[in-house]
């Protein structure tokens, strides 16, 4: 399978991986033949990315973070527990107590899914699709935020406490007004004020919940502080956050700039690692950022690159806590289409990869 674009779909090209709504069922099944309308409805659904059939990559299969099961499982424990929320706005701290149990026992199934797959987590393959942003954006800051904390070596109590905090952390966009929360356009300098009170909203929800941890209302309350007080709603610097909170942060801000928005196209995972690198020790805590990197797919598999001495391949495999160096599998050399071979980057510090492609061409439908 190759990792595309979905803008630079084409129709006749075959979907490589089924694609899901909330309820977890099958929108778009893989193997079915993209037609125009089906492309066009990619991309108003807002997908980035989607992985397609293609003869030279065929064998190429991109594991899944979680097993789709379980993934439908967590978005609609997610859905269920804000749109309560939403509903009995008076009552939502209750709401949450009573959901509390649920999201705890979620978490170690998500925990107990994580250490069995020993593949560095990938989300790009496992599209959920929804009308609002906020429940899928809540599942997958949970599962960044629980890979950076095993790769910390968190103990047990503290990754659970720490995935309830991260599927939490923006629980207070369900008190923020709907016609903000909804807009399908970027926000009024006054709009994204008064959607910058969703961290104290969520804050005194989580606070009066009696069966929700103290620390799981403060990564609500702190996600999007920064180490150099520049973030808000306090402006507190460096250990003043949480733990739990600069966790939170990195994993916030790098799938934020994963997705595709309104105001701006979806970055591939190593331009939002830049992004990350590029706010180091300022904005977020620099073992943060590198335990990000030890643990998640900089450059997922099925992406097509060129390599520093031209060569042109696709990701095949994964090294554990060497992001950066995957095992490509080589399909081009000298602009001539080769037999394909793998070259593991783990062995060859001196191969960079120089760039990415996730256009497509004709070549994928032909060839």
């Amino acid at each position: 399978m190759r990792l595309i674009n979905t803008d630079t779909l084409i129709p006749g090209l075959k979907l490589g991986r089924s694609l899901y709504n909330e309820n977890g069922q099958i929108l778009l099944k893989d193997g079915v033949e993209l037609t125009e309308r089906m492309i066009q409805r990619l991309m108003e659904l807002n997908i980035p990315f989607v992985y397609i059939q293609e003869r030279r990559t065929e064998h190429i299969k991109p594991a899944r973070a979680i097993s789709e099961d379980l993934q439908r499982e967590a978005i609609k424990t997610i859905v269920d527990t804000f749109a309560h929320i939403q509903k009995e706005d008076k009552n939502a701290s209750i709401v949450i107590e009573k959901a509390a149990k649920q999201i705890n026992e979620l978490i170690r199934h998500i925990l107990k899914e994580i250490h069995g797959n020993k593949e560095l987590l990938s989300l790009l393959a496992d599209v959920f699709i929804h009308d609002n942003y906020i429940f899928t954006h809540s599942l997958n800051v949970t599962l960044y935020s629980l890979a950076i904390g095993i790769e910390m070596k968190l103990n047990q109590k503290q990754i659970e406490t720490l995935g309830m905090g991260a599927i939490l952390h923006d629980v207070g966009k369900m008190l923020v007004p709907a016609k903000i929360l909804m807009k399908p356009d970027k926000l009024t300098a006054e709009e994204f004020a008064e959607m910058k009170k969703h961290s104290e909203l969520g804050f005194q929800l989580l606070r009066n919940a009696v069966t929700v941890p103290l620390v799981v209302a403060h990564c609500a309350y702190q996600h999007h502080e920064r180490l150099d007080g520049t973030g808000y709603p306090r402006g507190i610097k460096g250990e003043d956050i949480h733990l739990f909170g600069r966790i939170i942060a990195v994993a916030d801000v790098f799938d934020a700039v994963t997705s595709n928005r309104v105001y701006r196209k979806a970055m591939l995972p190593h331009e939002g690692l830049e992004i990350l690198y590029a706010g180091s020790a300022t904005q977020f805590e620099v073992h943060i950022v590198e335990a990000f990197r030890r643990a998640v797919a900089i450059y997922p598999v099925g992406l097509m690159v060129e390599l520093s001495d031209g060569r042109i391949g696709v990701v095949s495999k994964q090294n554990p806590g060497l992001s950066d160096r995957p095992v490509i599998e080589i399909l081009e050399e000298n602009a001539q289409a080769v037999e394909p071979y793998e070259v593991n980057l783990k062995d060859r510090f001196d191969l960079l990869i120089v760039s990415c492609d996730t256009a497509i061409s004709v070549a994928a439908i032909t060839g």
